[in-house]
């Protein structure tokens, strides 16, 4: 499913897209692209694609911008508390196109 174009996402930075009525945080990282859930599951706020892109102990991760948690973008895991996570979705870029299945 056609979720958004890679050109409507600044590079390091997220946006949030509704994918089966579920709110995702996609990512673009130069030309990939990854999908968590949006949902901070600390605040329960829909916040995580706001979050600032970065790298921690050679972990690609996203930190939240309410309590700061970090979670991989890659796993999902949070760093701070590896008992909890967010979903993760796979994702690709088709084309111009972002996909999510």
């Amino acid at each position: 499913m056609k979720v958004c174009r890679l050109d409507d996402i600044v590079p390091d930075t997220g946006v949030c897209v509704l994918v089966g009525g579920e709110q995702v945080a996609v990512f673009r990282i130069h030309q990939e692209v990854h999908a968590i859930g949006n949902r901070d599951p600390f605040s329960g706020a829909n916040v995580l694609s706001r979050g600032i892109v970065g790298d921690l102990n050679g972990e690609l991760v996203v930190a939240s911008p309410v309590y700061k948690q970090h979670f991989s973008l890659l796993t999902g895991r949070c760093v701070e508390d590896p008992s909890v996570s967010v979903p993760v979705y796979p994702a690709r870029v088709e084309g111009a196109d972002i996909q999510i299945p």
